[in-house]
């Protein structure tokens, strides 16, 4: 049977993640086309030549299985709609319900495809008071390319990596950008930098002028080939900690939220040289800490999280649904995504997409 993938985006931190699973599809012989809702989305797949242009080009592709790799989908468009994440669980905000934010039920999906025990869980738990969707843990299609892991030898390379939250973000920050200036120009360290995509480009700039023996700037969203060179990470909250932790590598943290066991936490830019020195001796606790946090948030080191999550969605295309109520009615957020893809129709479903397979 042939199916038509839709991959789903917003921003082009999207690539990575819908990248492996394009390769998938492609290799099962399936069709496979892209859509960005966002400007910022649509440049970074212009030059792909499986690119949808319009919301209207969407509905006559006539998808079989959408692949978001975003928050929201639209409704008016009759298929299976799977969610497919755009970054870890993280904890970054101190609010009372924190984890809320990743665990959001927007009404839209039919299936998430979670990348680990602590996610699985989490869904699991939203579940039980909206029996709309289904859970079915896969692994994450972004880190396939991780694996398998390679020990290198040590080159006391760091990767630097920020969120774009100015408040949480260490690329704003002046102290931070001295002390980094300070230790690429005595060569104590090698540093490799990326920011997220938002950051503002005269920050983006600012840090460019570091670039010399010890210092590259990188602009790219795929980092998955720096987290193999990097030695350890040095970061803010960005939800890269938790993909570089993987790699069983330790990360330095500025100003983090939370005191997490498994992270060397600094707040000031003077102790960042003591504790990347920390940080390059590999503690054994630290490393202990790291491997417990990874098995809970994603124990697959095969490399083949693509191949489940195309796998799943394919199963429970063809399953019967039934037991699934129908989505809610979603007024609002319906509404924004017509206005924001300047597509207004009645037309929505509510119920989940199932192709029957003839006896």
């Amino acid at each position: 049977m042939s199916y038509n993938f839709l991959i789903y985006i917003s921003y082009s931190y999207a690539l990575p993640i819908g990248n492996p699973l394009e390769f998938e599809i492609l290799k099962r012989g399936y069709a496979v086309k892209w859509f960005s809702d966002e400007h910022e989305g649509q440049q970074a797949i212009i030059n792909k030549s499986n690119t949808l242009r319009s919301i209207k080009d969407v509905i006559a592709y006539n998808p079989t299985i959408i692949l978001a790799v975003t928050n929201n989908v639209p409704d008016f468009i009759n298929a299976l709609k799977v969610q497919v994440f755009h970054g870890f669980l993280t904890y970054k905000r101190p609010e009372k319900n924190n984890k809320d934010a990743h665990f959001r039920i927007r009404g839209f999906f039919d299936l998430y495809c979670t990348q680990g025990p602590t996610t699985t869980s989490g869904f699991r738990d939203k579940q039980k008071a909206h029996p709309h969707f289904e859970v079915i843990e896969t692994g994450w299609s972004k880190v396939d390319s991780l694996f398998p892991l390679k020990k290198n030898k040590i080159k006391n390379t760091i990767l630097i990596a920020s969120t774009f939250t100015e408040r949480l973000s260490l690329a704003y920050n002046g102290s931070v950008y001295s002390e980094i200036k300070r230790l690429s120009s005595l060569g104590l360290f090698n540093f490799f930098m990326v920011l997220h995509p938002k950051i503002p480009a005269n920050i983006k700039q600012k840090w460019e002028t570091l670039n010399g023996k010890h210092f590259t700037y990188i602009d790219t969203t795929d980092i998955i080939p720096l987290f193999k060179e990097a030695d350890i990470m040095f970061a803010d909250t960005t939800s890269a900690i938790q993909e570089f932790l993987l790699q069983q590598k330790p990360v330095v943290t500025y100003n983090h939220t939370f005191k997490h066991k498994y992270l060397i936490d600094v707040n000031n830019a003077s102790d960042l040289q003591n504790a990347f020195n920390e940080a390059f001796s590999f503690p054994k606790e630290l490393l202990k800490n790291i491997g417990e946090f990874v098995e809970n948030l994603h124990p697959y080191n095969d490399g083949e999280s693509s191949k489940r999550i195309i796998s799943a969605t394919i199963e429970f295309l063809h399953k019967d649904k039934n037991y699934l109520k129908k989505k809610p009615l979603n007024l609002i957020r319906k509404f924004k995504i017509r206005k924001r893809l300047n597509y207004f129709t009645l037309k929505t479903f509510n119920e989940a997409f199932t192709v029957k397979i003839d006896d």
